[in-house]
């Protein structure tokens, strides 16, 4: 009959979900320690438990011919006739006599060795079920992480893996998958997650029959959590349509999912081997005019819509882009047809504008214009555009070479700059020039306008000076003749004064 203390090892190993004989082993160890501990001694000390009678016996193990452990073939002889070089001899140490001290490290020791053998037990059962959906209660609050209760053990589900709509509260009941086992310090930590895509990959399997029987099957899913998810589907059976399925009649299946994370989007696409294909699909529910794979090896995409549906493709703060880019593993630039047509029109500028040589180049050596023309580097226009970094990945030139070589182009820019100022002024010097010529010539014009006129004024008032002296002699009577003659010799006396007070103001007339 099994002793009392072995019934309440099996009672804790049930508890525990471990084997008996881990409880057992540490028992053993815990009343070795207690031993040494009492006895003080280096011996090699062994435990042994007794089923029947609950009886812990602690043996000092004497190894024969051993000379640490003190004993030879002939001292063993005496203890055990049948001993031989190597034997162990075992002799039983008093365990009665161990006091408190040692009885309470000896439960010290057992209740360690349980835990860690709980916490191997744990450990290997949920590492296992990582992606595994289980359902939980929310037991307590931790900051802002969440302490569910799994059942045999407890889960953390941290802030980062929960859905950023949805609150919680005390003793409701979640749909969570495991997302991690993480074997901590204080023991293995188990991580579960709503915001994780396999959450709704799994809730898909238990409310779409295709998808358990694998009919259906979801290749790829995207998330973000409490807002939208997109889910890849394809189906091994001709026959049956794989978005129909997981929609289902009326769309009742994918309605209890999406009531089960309360309220969140579901796109449900079909999927295809055809990247280009694929892409125009996962960026419903906007319509894709073309996709053009721009770097095979990086995995970039280039995608043309209509002007009216850049925004829709795009999606809010750009969540549908970025959804269809984690679906289909490339990266997409989304352009619309006005931004693709001015992009060609700037390409095609680029291509008929003339190039500057690098020979413009003051301070660059000619071995420098060599390696950057090997490197593909032909214009002055095309070196200005080049980083640091892809200028220093041309061999032969180094980090002090680039700054040489940028200050040579911002010397040749500037320089460019400074004479197209120089011929502005040029320009605006000889309008200047021109501007003061024709107001000379306007000046010139006025002088000789002025000097016609005032010669003009001084025979008019010449020929009415000379008119009275002219009707004068028709006034009076007849002369004489010899009156006449002395008339006449009068009249051209006067004329040579007249003419030169016509000139005296036509000179004063003149500008200075």
């Amino acid at each position: 009959m099994a002793s009392l203390l072995y019934q309440q090892i099996e009672m804790l190993s049930r508890e525990k979900h471990i084997e008996p004989e881990v409880v057992v082993s540490a028992i053993e160890d815990a009343m070795v320690v207690a031993a040494r501990k009492f006895y003080k001694s280096e011996e090699d000390l062994r435990g042994k438990f007794n089923p029947q009678t609950g009886q812990v016996d602690v043996y000092s193990v004497l190894t024969v011919t051993d000379p640490k452990k003190e004993i030879t073939l002939m001292e063993a002889k005496k203890k055990n006739p049948s001993a031989e070089v190597g034997t162990e001899i075992l002799t039983p140490k008093p365990t009665d006599v161990l006091g408190r001290i040692a009885a309470q490290t000896a439960k010290q020791v057992i209740l360690q060795k349980v835990r860690e053998a709980e916490r191997d037990t744990i450990f290997n059962e949920y590492n296992g079920r990582v992606g595994e959906l289980v359902t939980v209660i929310v037991k307590r609050a931790e900051g802002p992480d969440l302490i569910v209760d799994l059942g045999r053990t407890e889960a953390r589900l941290p802030k980062r893996e929960q859905s950023k709509l949805e609150t919680y509260n005390i003793g409701e009941r979640l749909r969570v998958v495991i997302k991690a086992v993480d074997r901590a310090a204080k023991g293995p930590q188990v991580i579960v997650s709503r915001a994780d895509a396999s959450l709704v990959q799994r809730l898909f399997e238990m409310e779409v029959p295709e998808i358990y029987d694998g009919t259906v099957q979801i290749r790829h899913a995207a998330r973000e959590a409490g807002e939208r998810t997109k889910v890849a589907v394809m189906s091994r059976d001709k026959d049956v349509d794989p978005v129909g399925a997981c929609v289902g009649m009326k769309g009742m299946r994918v309605q209890s999912i999406i009531r089960e994370l309360r309220g969140e989007k579901i796109d449900i696409i079909p999927y295809s081997e055809e990247t280009v294909a694929f892409a125009q699909k996962a960026l419903s529910p906007a319509k894709v005019t073309r996709v053009q794979i721009t770097d095979p090896e990086n995995k970039n995409l280039e995608v043309i819509v209509e002007d009216s549906q850049l925004s829709l493709a795009i999606g809010k703060k750009g969540q549908n882009v970025r959804l269809a880019s984690k679906l289909i593993g490339w990266d997409i630039d989304i352009k619309s047809e006005e931004e693709k047509r001015q992009e060609i029109e700037a390409e095609m500028t680029a291509l008929t504008a003339p190039a500057t040589p690098l020979t413009s180049l003051a301070g660059v050596g000619a071995k420098t214009i060599e390696k950057m023309e090997a490197a593909g580097i032909n214009s002055v226009e095309k070196l200005a555009s080049m980083t640091p970094e892809q200028l220093m990945e041309i061999p032969g030139i180094g980090e002090k070479m680039v700054d040489k070589i940028y200050q040579s182009v911002n010397r040749f820019y500037e320089s460019g700059v400074e004479g197209a100022a120089a011929g502005e002024a040029a320009t605006s010097a000889e309008a200047v020039q021109a501007e003061a010529a024709a107001e000379a010539v306007a000046e010139g014009a006025e002088a000789e306008a002025a000097e016609e006129g005032a010669a003009e004024e001084g025979a008019a008032e010449a020929a009415e000076s000379a008119e009275p002296a002219a009707e004068a002699p028709l006034e009076q009577e007849p002369a004489p003749a010899e009156e006449t003659r002395v008339a006449e010799e009068t009249q051209e006396e006067a004329a040579p004064a007249e003419n030169e007070g016509r000139a005296g103001r036509a000179e004063e007339a003149k500008p200075e």
